[in-house]
């Protein structure tokens, strides 16, 4: 492996931990606020009589964005559902092999169904007016969790398939 190799994988991990780091804080942020939501949908179901119209969906909206933020959090971090137990018994040239393969198909994917497809939901559903029933916005902002996920864990994956393809390691990353 070159400096170069090392420079351009510490680079790329870099722009990965960055915006890992920016969609955690992001997330953080997303939970208190459906705590909060819940905690008010409670208290005005018990203490006022009448649970408020708008936190159920405000709920369903934010548990949507936490859970294909969080998705692609977990992506990057590379704590995703996997089947690691059979590529961890292949050598380490068709283990190298099979991480790409793997790269490429998420990048198909990611690319046509959560990033184009998820593009053309959204704009459908503008172009529909769709409205939520209790909160005061389009259903498209809803929607825009997928194509908004979908383009992170593609810029995850194209970082790790360059990294993998160049043979570049992260550091304890010897056996996944």
């Amino acid at each position: 492996m070159t400096e170069g190799d090392r420079s351009v994988g510490g680079l790329l991990r870099t722009v990965r931990n960055l915006c890992t780091r920016a969609l955690e804080w992001v997330l953080i942020a997303a939970v208190l606020v459906l705590t909060l939501d819940v905690l008010w949908g409670v208290i005005s179901r018990y203490f006022i009589g009448e649970q408020t119209r708008w936190t159920e969906e405000l709920a369903r909206v934010l548990l949507i964005w936490i859970a294909l933020l969080g998705a692609a959090v977990a992506f990057s971090l590379k704590a995703h559902l996997g089947v690691d137990f059979f590529v961890g018994l292949l050598t380490p040239a068709p283990r190298r092999l099979m991480k790409i393969v793997v790269h490429l198909i998420v990048l198909g994917f990611t690319g046509s169904v959560m990033v184009w497809g998820g593009f053309r939901l959204v704009a459908e559903t503008f172009r529909l007016e769709q409205m939520m029933m209790a909160l005061p916005f389009a259903k498209g902002y809803v929607y825009l969790a997928v194509p908004i996920s979908g383009l992170f864990i593609t810029l995850f994956t194209v970082e790790m398939l360059i990294e993998d393809w160049r043979g570049i390691e992260e550091p304890g990353d010897a056996n996944a």
